[in-house]
């Protein structure tokens, strides 16, 4: 119960923006404390063992997006770092470049650069995105700056916020995003609207052209906003196994359990689940913390749509 509240409490707060919105040139020239006098200029370490400054060297003029995580995490952090792996693949070779993106550890005792490293090259972490670890009260303080609430005292690091801030510190636009927000969203929010909506060389579409969203059932959402960063449906694996004919290769029992409690079954030492790590670069799979009648809803989705794949191929 305790799970399933913190996470309905990440998702109304991420549903909260905020960050100013867009104003005049001249107005912004006013909003001095969401620049230099209000973000610390804390001293932190990247993943390749250089100590940088946090507004110096990482946000100042610049458009980034900012999370929290810890490499040994088996909760949210798989899943917020797989959405945004999503998002860097989106936005190609202008992360590094017109958006710098940016992960900064709540463990920094277990932390070191060598293990952000470890974890960068597990999820195939590109060039432009950059992790850090820094001391806890630095990290508190970056936290509570940026509108993300710091791990209280002695509570577990699986309690921490997970939410994803994007911004422009030019014009003063900061915008809280949940870890399940859709990658393509964040993506457009990096690429378009925190840029004050400038083109970015492709061709604008019209609504005419947009498609109609058909999936509309519980499972559809929970498959788009849990699963498909990390699994496909019949497109390959991805950073996990394609989800394709899942239905029929395991059981329901297994099935269930394995999308409830895949940590306990790994802990356990379940023989399908231990054979499954090595071949995903020992990516282990999150708890997600779904209910037992959510996990229902994702198993009758995959079904069917191993049932429509069937009625195509007759």
């Amino acid at each position: 119960m305790m799970r399933k509240w913190r996470l309905w409490a990440r998702i109304a707060s991420a549903l909260t923006i905020t960050a100013l919105t867009l104003m005049p040139q001249s107005a912004m020239s006013q909003q001095t404390r969401w620049r230099a006098e209000y973000f610390p200029n804390v001293v932190l370490t990247d993943h390749n063992g250089r100590q940088v400054r946090f507004y110096d060297d990482l946000i100042r003029g610049k458009i980034v997006s900012i999370n929290f995580i810890f490499t040994s995490c088996a909760d949210i952090c798989p899943l917020d770092t797989a959405q945004l792996r999503r998002v860097q693949q989106i936005l190609g070779d202008r992360v590094g470049r017109d958006v710098h993106m940016y992960s900064i550890s709540v463990d920094p005792a277990r932390d070191t650069p060598a293990s952000l490293r470890r974890f960068m090259r597990s999820y195939d972490v590109g060039p432009g995105w950059t992790f850090l670890t820094g001391s806890r009260e630095d990290v508190d303080l970056l936290q509570r700056r940026l509108g993300v609430r710091p791990i209280d005292p002695g509570r577990p690091l699986t309690e921490h916020d997970t939410n994803i801030i994007v911004g422009n510190e030019v014009t003063g636009q900061w915008i809280r995003r949940t870890a399940y927000e859709n990658p393509q969203l964040l993506a457009n929010l990096l690429s378009s609207r925190l840029q004050n909506h400038m083109p970015d060389g492709e061709s604008r579409q019209t609504y005419a052209v947009a498609g109609r969203v058909t999936e509309t059932s519980n499972g559809a959402y929970l498959y788009r906003t849990r699963c498909r960063s990390c699994h496909t449906l019949g497109e390959g694996d991805r950073l996990g196994p394609d989800l394709a004919g899942v239905t029929q290769a395991r059981s329901n029992a297994w099935l269930s359990r394995w999308i409830r409690e895949p940590d306990v079954m790994l802990a356990e030492g379940d023989p399908t689940a231990t054979a499954m790590l090595p071949r995903y670069r020992n990516l282990p799979m999150p708890n997600l913390g779904l209910s037992p009648s959510e996990v229902d809803a994702v198993i009758t989705y995959l079904r069917e749509q191993d049932e429509a794949r069937a009625r195509r191929r007759q």
